[in-house]
């Protein structure tokens, strides 16, 4: 098929086509089973006018269905200033693009600098790279720095109760860096402490990663993992909610040597899954080891106060064997986005969003297990999501939410379904919600 608005002409087609081997550009596709390939028509409009087309897409974004989130599981529906998207709208602000050139990049490298400066606050750790993707792949690249850092040891453990797509985007990556991976089953809820010290003993473990707060919503008592780990000569990571650190003991408290994480909690809208921001914390000692850059400061030559990329230690800019990852591009946006909510919120602010959450989750808990279609699962501490038993069918339970606008009740399996409660829901919200799963009974 031609397309109109692609550069290539038939005669360049030919050549890249000549180039690789290939007769056609059906013999790119070869390998595809034929009933996967399209041979019909694209259903596409005639040429419109701009009203014709903002009528189009009007009608088109009537057909979504505007749900109150009340479900976490890794995206979390928190409240972010609107003076938050005016500032990082500028114009000047809109590239996620390494800042190479520091005479030439003096504001980008400041905030990522005071993005680092926050990030280490938070955790408690000594030093903040800028930054990483998403929460799964800076767990990914943690397990992997533990390696990195203890050198001949080639396994790490991590908690089953960690979410299930960081455990999965884990798994991908240590299996093609050839780093075996040990997800160590939870224990009535939480991470099982014994079950790792057993592991440990084997002696060819890098690092272990436990939740900070873990897929039930658990607030996870680290007591004693530290010990257990530093004995075994290996690293702890804590993957951690960077919202609740206001609040709940911080990774360096537990005595971690890695914290990572999803600061989309700091603000970030849900935005249907992105883009959001992973943060990578360590220890002083570790820094060589850390993915991804790091900015520092300095002064010019007239002394003033200056900032440049301090680190770097990834294959473009070291020798490929010595670099440390190959991540590439930071996520500078929201590293700007996360900087501001923060400089705004501050730590009042950030714990008032704490304790609202808190207030809402466990109001949300009570009245739901008050409706007797619920019963207790764990029983133990939780921030802002919870999971309970459900004696309703999570699709149906999920049905009638939908149908009232609610977004809830995540299954968790095993009978488990779970609910956040964030400040941005409202008491009248909640509720709402615990009326439209009331009607259930009545059935």
């Amino acid at each position: 098929m031609a397309f109109a608005y692609f550069p290539h002409t038939d005669e360049d087609i030919r050549a890249m086509l000549s180039k690789i081997g290939a007769v056609s550009l059906d013999d790119l596709y070869a390998d595809v089973p034929g009933d996967m390939l399209f041979k019909g028509s694209f259903d596409i409009p005639d040429a419109m006018s701009e009203m014709e087309l903002r009528r189009k897409f009007d009608g088109l974004a009537s057909m979504n269905i505007p749900l109150k989130v009340f479900c976490g599981a890794g995206a979390y529906d928190h409240y972010s200033p609107a003076v938050v998207p005016a500032i990082i709208s500028r114009a000047e602000f809109l590239t996620s693009y390494t800042p190479y050139q520091a005479e030439v990049s003096q504001g980008t490298l400041r905030y990522i600098f005071e993005f680092q400066t926050m990030m280490c606050m938070l955790t408690g750790l000594d030093c903040s790279n800028a930054s990483m993707y998403d929460g799964p792949t800076s767990a990914a690249e943690a397990l992997l720095m533990s390696v990195a850092c203890t050198r001949k040891k080639r396994r790490v453990l991590v908690s089953g109760t960690l979410l299930p797509h960081v455990l999965q985007v884990a798994g991908t990556y240590c299996r093609f860096h050839g780093v075996g991976l040990t997800v160590i089953p939870h224990r009535s809820g939480v991470s099982d402490l014994e079950a790792i010290r057993r592991e440990l003993q084997a002696g060819d473990v890098a690092g272990v990663m436990v939740p900070g707060i873990n897929r039930f919503g658990i607030i996870e008592d680290l007591s004693g993992f530290a010990d257990a780990v530093h004995d075994a000569k290996a690293l702890l990571i804590v993957y951690s909610d960077p919202s609740s650190l206001a609040v709940l003991t911080t990774p360096a408290g537990w005595g971690a040597d890695i914290a990572c994480g999803d600061a989309q909690t700091l603000g970030i809208p849900l935005s249907f899954g992105g883009p959001y921001i992973g943060f990578l914390c360590c220890r002083q000692e570790h820094v060589r080891k850390l993915p991804g850059r790091i900015v520092g400061e300095t002064v010019d030559a007239d002394g003033r106060r200056a900032f440049v990329l301090t680190l770097q230690a990834r294959e473009q800019h070291i020798r490929r064997e010595k670099a440390t990852s190959n991540i590439c591009s930071n996520e500078s946006l929201m590293a700007l986005y996360v900087t501001v909510y923060l400089s705004l919120m501050g730590p009042d602010g950030l714990k008032r969003v704490n304790d609202l959450s808190y207030g809402g989750a466990h109001y949300l808990h009570s009245r739901l297990l008050a409706t007797g279609l619920f019963s207790e699962a764990f029983d133990k501490p939780f921030l802002k999501e919870f999971v309970l038993r459900s004696k309703v069918p999570a699709g149906l339970l999920q049905k009638t939410l939908v149908e009232k606008g609610f977004f809830g009740a995540l299954s968790c399996g095993d009978g488990l379904v779970s609910f956040c409660v964030t400040e941005n829901r409202s008491r009248e919200e909640i509720d709402a919600l615990v009326d439209a799963v009331s009607s259930l009974k009545a059935n």
